[in-house]
């Protein structure tokens, strides 16, 4: 007779089915409770740049594009305008002083200076006239009083015969009268000649005055009119290099035009062009370097031109001691311009993750190396080299420095 036979619960099937399933739901609990559920984004490590945070020197301090120019640049203006009738140098000629350049040629300061030559002859002989005329006036005047005074002579003995006879009654008394008459008008009129004579001295003296300062004015005006004639031709003011002539044989220049210029070669100077982001900062008495063949050249900003053109403004920077042999007008160099004092600080490279993030937030790497986990921080000042880190970050942090543009805005990065 057959035994039926009872199936047990919890047999083997059963139990490997209820520990799997256990395990399973403690899988998905421990993933609920403890894993990372931060947006991450696979990326490939070698295509990324890592930099470490360091201690060390913040040097103040920006590197800015500098031309090399002469010490001083004597500009070369026409001082009288004309045509250019003759070109005795081109640019780049070297040239000393009081060699000539230019010749230009201006027929109305000719025609005027014939003028001024024909009127001083003019003056001349108005004035040697004048003299000669006046000598005969005198010489007449004089002829005129002698005349009166042999006249008042006679008259004078005349009379003083005729009082004695008069009294004696041997001449009439009318006849004494009319003499005394004679000889009274003749005194007058002595008196009158006299008194002309001097007005007429005086106006000869005035009329000579007059002549002579007219003369000499434009004897003046004739001198200033040469020099003026003399600046046609275009010398060099100093001696140089003739850097710029610009017009031609037959170009027409008006007075005041500036024609070229002239480099003084016993020094040179830099001028640097500065974004403008800068230009509260950069003031005369700041240090900069320059390095040239391999060494460095201390310089001083002598000169700031605070006008701002296409977002940059210029400064004018000498050296302190000689300046390097071997440059030359035209050369463009880096210098290295110091802002303020160094400092030390925590310090951060500079890359393309600033323009990303503003300086805000880094993504960190983390112990392993594994990952990079997004940090907030705080920037302060740069170089040309590193930022200047105030919170966020230690030493030997390594920080991803390099563009996050195809990151997104993922809080990890996984390697």
């Amino acid at each position: 007779m057959d035994r039926k036979i009872e199936k047990k619960f919890w047999n083997k099937k059963r139990i490997l089915m209820i520990s799997g399933g256990g395990l399973v739901a403690l899988l998905l609990l421990y993933t609920l409770i403890f894993a990372d559920h931060r947006a991450t984004l696979n990326v490939e490590k070698d295509k990324i740049t890592i930099s470490t945070v360091k201690k060390g020197t913040f040097d103040v301090y920006i590197a800015v594009t500098a031309v090399v120019m002469p010490l001083k640049t004597i500009r070369l203006d026409a001082i009288e305008g004309g045509y250019v009738s003759r070109k005795y140098l081109e640019g780049g000629s070297m040239v000393k002083e009081g060699d000539s350049i230019l010749k230009l040629d201006n027929q109305r300061m000719m025609m005027e200076f014939v003028n001024h030559e024909t009127e001083i002859y003019r003056l001349r002989n108005e004035l040697q006239n004048t003299r000669l005329n006046i000598r005969q006036q005198d010489f007449v005047m004089q002829q005129t009083i002698s005349d009166l005074d042999a006249k008042i002579d006679a008259a004078q003995d005349l009379y003083d015969r005729n009082k004695q006879l008069v009294e004696e009654k041997i001449v009439a008394r009318q006849e004494f009268n009319k003499n005394k008459i004679e000889l009274e008008g003749l005194k007058r009129q002595r008196e009158i000649q006299t008194q002309s004579q001097a007005y007429q001295r005086d106006n000869a003296r005035q009329q000579i005055t007059q002549l002579e300062g007219t003369l000499s004015r434009t004897q003046r005006n004739l001198e200033l009119m040469k020099q003026n004639l003399n600046s046609l031709i275009v010398r060099a003011p100093v001696s140089g290099q003739l850097s710029s002539i610009d017009v031609e044989v037959g170009s027409s220049i008006t007075a005041g035009q500036n024609i070229g210029q002239i480099d003084d070669l016993n020094g040179f100077k830099l001028r640097a062009d500065i974004d403008e982001h800068y230009v509260s900062q950069v003031f005369a008495g700041l240090k900069a370097t320059f390095e040239f063949d391999g060494k460095s050249y201390d310089m001083v900003v002598t000169k700031v031109y605070p006008e701002v053109k296409s977002g940059r403004f210029q400064a004018d920077m000498n050296f302190e001691k000689q300046a390097p042999e071997g440059i030359r007008r035209g050369q463009s160099t880096p210098i290295r311009l110091v802002l303020g004092k160094s400092q030390e600080a925590l310090l951060l490279p500079l890359g393309g993750f600033f323009s990303d993030t503003g300086g805000n937030w880094v993504y960190v790497v983390d112990k392993g190396g594994n990952k990079a986990v997004k940090r907030n921080i705080s920037l302060g000042r740069k170089n040309p080299l590193y930022f200047e880190v105030l919170e966020g970050l230690q030493p030997g942090d390594q920080v991803i420095t390099s563009s996050y543009e195809n990151f997104g805005n993922k809080d990890v990065l996984a390697f």
